[in-house]
């Protein structure tokens, strides 16, 4: 049976967490509704549109400071047992500060793994057509440039409008492409032009294509050992395709991830962010306990407006820390599982070490 004592502590701890994490979408949403407006300030849309792509935003933003929301959480609820002089009334029947840690812990890791099964593909969706919606009013509105089994694909138009343009590589490594073929067609989809390339490079828009054969609807072949095609791509922007991985779930990402293998391209960042992702519950987890250590020891502190700064400090203090080890992982310095658990496992380490002496106040 679930003691009573046990329901109640849950109970209040989630709570606090709701309670953080509705002033956070409420300060979400003023913060990121400006910068809505702006974006469309020149473009003719209703201005419900801002708002609607502000909403399909924010689950994501959350899961960002998910951690911070954490902190304060745990902060307020050991700030409400205090008040009320609940923690005394615990420790007297028996319930130290080590069984309380305990609690929130397990409801953190347990959360924590619910959001990642069904909270971040919730947002990852929702990422997904807050990002469709917004591209349409964008200046690439008419190109589009994915990754999938068969390699690379690009759809292009031409700058004056009046052609199409088809492209697939089989191969994609920084700054060139390999097994290249551009359709090209007009307006009307009718075949012009097939140019295939050995490799191709993509270093700026104006591509080198080498080794080329183009057929053309004629049934009329032209060689040439350069030639040189005018696009809206550089290897930069093809780099930048799926910079934006919130929009992905996890299925997805690990998709992404063997296309990307696929046509030799490096699969870093999509590595980077699930395992970002896979460490969100023990995140979470130590993220409170820190927040339980904080209460325990500095609980001679009464003013919760200098309890909410060391919380601000220490949560900014963990972002950098996963921060700089993350850019270890992206410059591939570190291997990307390192990068990401080795500060998980320098926060538990110092977690332990401060566990061992929790009973002691």
């Amino acid at each position: 049976m679930f003691k009573q004592y046990e329901k109640y502590l849950t109970k209040l701890y989630l709570k606090n967490i709701l309670i953080v994490l509705v002033v956070f979408i409420f300060l979400s949403f003023f913060l990121n509704i400006f910068e809505e407006i702006k974006y469309f300030d020149d473009k003719k849309v209703e201005l419900y549109y801002p708002i609607i792509l502000t909403i399909l935003n924010i689950p994501s933003v959350i899961f960002e400071i998910l951690p911070f929301i954490y902190l304060l959480g745990v902060m307020f609820f050991f700030i409400n047992l205090y008040e009320n002089e609940e923690i005394e009334l615990l420790r007297s029947n028996g319930i130290n500060n080590m069984k309380i840690t305990l609690i929130v812990s397990i409801v953190s890791i347990t959360t924590g793994i619910i959001i990642i099964l069904a909270y971040y593909s919730f947002s990852a969706n929702l990422k997904s057509l807050y990002l469709n919606m917004k591209y349409k009013y964008s200046d690439a509105g008419d190109h589009l440039a994915v990754v999938n089994q068969d390699g690379l694909w690009i759809k292009e138009k031409s700058i004056d409008g009046s052609k199409i343009y088809i492209i697939n590589a089989k191969k994609y490594k920084i700054n060139k492409l390999e097994n290249l073929e551009i359709i090209e067609l007009d307006e009307d989809y009718k075949l012009i032009n097939t140019i295939i390339s050995k490799t191709a490079n993509i270093d700026k828009k104006n591509w080198i294509l080498n080794n080329v054969k183009i057929y053309s609807d004629k049934k009329m072949v032209k060689y040439f050992e350069t030639y040189q095609y005018k696009s809206s791509f550089n290897s930069e922007i093809i780099s930048n395709l799926y910079s934006n991985l919130n929009s992905l779930n996890i299925f997805q990402l690990i998709e992404l991830q063997e296309n990307y293998k696929s046509i030799g391209y490096s699969a870093t960042e999509v590595k980077l962010h699930l395992n970002k992702i896979y460490s969100t519950p023990f995140y979470l987890t130590l993220t409170a306990i820190i927040g339980a250590l904080l209460m325990f020891k500095l609980s001679f502190i009464k003013s919760k407006f200098f309890m909410v700064v060391i919380g601000v400090t220490v949560s900014v203090i963990f972002y950098y820390i996963n921060y700089f080890s993350i850019l270890f992982g992206k410059n591939e310095t570190l291997p990307v599982e390192i990068s990401v658990w080795l500060p998980q496992i320098l926060i538990f380490l110092i977690c332990s070490l401060g566990l061992t002496k929790l009973n002691e106040n």
